[in-house]
C-alpha cells in the first residue's frame, strides 16, 4: 500500500527563524475566538462501551473532512507561487512517495498528497472497516498517528501562511475549534509525537493549556527548540 511506504520529512528551511516575525494567530482577540464553549475534554474520552478502535475510526475520520473543509477555505490562497514549500514557521516538510524518493513539492501538491492518501485510508475497508464482523489490523493505531501527523501539517500550515486570508473569511474561531479538539483528543490518546507538534507549542499553550501538541495524557512539557528539526519516526 502506497500510505504504509509514503513518508513525509521536516527539516530546517534556511531562511531566518519566522520568530522575528508577528504571528497574528497568537493575538489574544483572536485566540479567543470560539464557535463553542463545549468542553472538548470531555468530549474526546472514550466512551464506556465502545471499541477503541472504532472510536479512533469514527474521530480520526471526522478531523479528516474537518481538516480538508477548512483547507479548502483558503485553497485559492495556497498555490505553487505563494507557497512554493510546505513550510510552518521555519520548519519545512518533504513528501517520499512510496519508493522512498524525496518529491520536491509545493504546499498545495503536499496537501494534496495528504489528502488523497488519507481518503484512500478511510475507504479501505481492510484498513477501517465497516461492516459488522470485520476486525481491524493489528497496525491500525500506527495508521492513526500518521494520518494525524500530516492532518497537523496541514492546520499547521494554515495558520503560519494562511491565518489572515481565514481572519478575512471570519473562519478563525471555526479553526481554533478544530485544532483544540483534534489536539485534545490527540492528546487523549497519544497520537502525536510532541517533537513533531513543537513547531506550533506557543498557540497550543494558548489554545488548550500546556505545552506540546501530543505525547503524555496530561499535554504538559513542550520540546524545546524541536522546531528547527522534526526527526523522521
Amino acid at each position: 500500500m502506497d500510505w504504509l511506504m509514503g513518508k513525509s520529512k521536516a527539516k530546517p528551511n534556511g531562511k531566518k527563524p519566522v520568530a522575528e516575525e508577528k504571528k497574528v494567530y497568537l493575538e489574544p482577540e483572536y485566540t479567543k475566538s470560539r464557535i463553542t464553549d463545549f468542553g472538548f475534554k470531555e468530549l474526546v474520552v472514550l466512551p464506556r462501551e465502545i471499541d477503541l478502535n472504532e472510536w479512533l475510526a469514527s474521530n480520526t475520520t471526522t478531523f479528516f473532512h474537518h481538516v480538508n473543509l477548512q483547507y479548502s477555505t483558503i485553497s485559492e490562497f495556497c498555490t505553487g507561487e505563494a507557497c512554493q514549500t510546505m513550510a510552518v514557521c521555519n520548519t519545512q516538510y518533504y513528501w517520499y512517495d512510496e519508493r522512498g524518493k524525496k518529491v520536491k513539492c509545493t504546499a498545495p501538491q503536499y496537501v494534496d498528497f495528504v489528502m488523497s492518501s488519507v481518503q484512500k485510508l478511510v475507504t479501505d475497508e481492510d484498513v477501517f472497516p465497516t461492516k459488522y464482523g470485520r476486525e481491524f489490523p493489528s497496525s491500525f493505531e500506527s495508521l492513526v498517528k500518521k494520518i494525524c501527523k500530516y492532518l497537523f501539517h496541514v492546520l499547521a500550515h494554515i495558520y503560519s501562511s494562511h491565518f489572515k486570508e481565514t481572519l478575512a473569511l471570519e473562519l478563525h474561531g471555526h479553526l481554533n475549534t478544530l485544532y483544540v479538539h483534534f489536539i485534545l483528543f490527540a492528546r487523549e490518546f497519544n497520537l502525536l509525537d510532541p517533537k513533531e507538534t513543537a513547531v506550533m507549542d506557543d498557540l497550543t499553550e494558548v489554545l488548550c493549556g500546556g505545552g506540546g501538541g501530543g505525547g503524555g495524557g496530561d499535554g504538559a512539557g513542550g520540546v524545546v527548540g524541536a522546531q528547527n528539526h522534526v526527526k523522521e519516526r
